[in-house]
């Protein structure tokens, strides 16, 4: 069954990054097929702004990320399903990041020892309720090891 868009929970932002600014979050080429992209809504806001969705310009963050987003920056809220909001935190993720979640989500298929694991992965700086949704182990037990 596909989801309706007011189904979907999960969002990110669009933006256009302005001129002369670091690179911030993921190219939307970047992240692969976004079912919103090709949503009327998305398709309106780029010919507004004289942009095509495969320029480095446009660039998408997870909404809990806007307070990084310059506030000159044109940007529009669009909605993402579970696996796309994962393929979006991945690619804006730092590498050492992005290397330690597979890790972590390779945890599902793996016997390995859960706790050194999660303690190496809250060592690189993921928080909790991440390595939760990655790994599906009891965010009480993460919380545990957290202290």
């Amino acid at each position: 069954m596909r989801k309706r868009w007011r189904d979907i929970a999960d969002d990110a932002l669009l933006f256009l990054l302005p001129e002369r600014h670091p690179r911030l979050g993921a190219a939307l080429a970047a992240v692969g097929v976004l079912e919103c992209a090709g949503t009327p809504a998305v398709h309106r806001w780029l010919q507004a702004h004289g942009v095509s969705a495969s320029s480095e310009q446009v660039r998408i963050l997870p909404a809990e990320a806007e307070a990084f987003i310059p506030e000159d920056a044109e940007r529009l809220p669009v909605p993402l399903s579970g696996s796309e909001t994962l393929r979006v935190q991945q690619e804006c993720a730092p590498q050492a990041v992005t290397d330690m979640e597979s890790e972590l989500l390779g945890f599902r298929e793996t016997t390995q020892d859960w706790k050194a694991l999660v303690h190496r992965a809250l060592t690189a700086g993921i928080p909790a309720p991440r390595i939760a949704q990655l790994t599906g182990i009891d965010p009480h037990a993460i919380g545990r090891l957290a202290m």
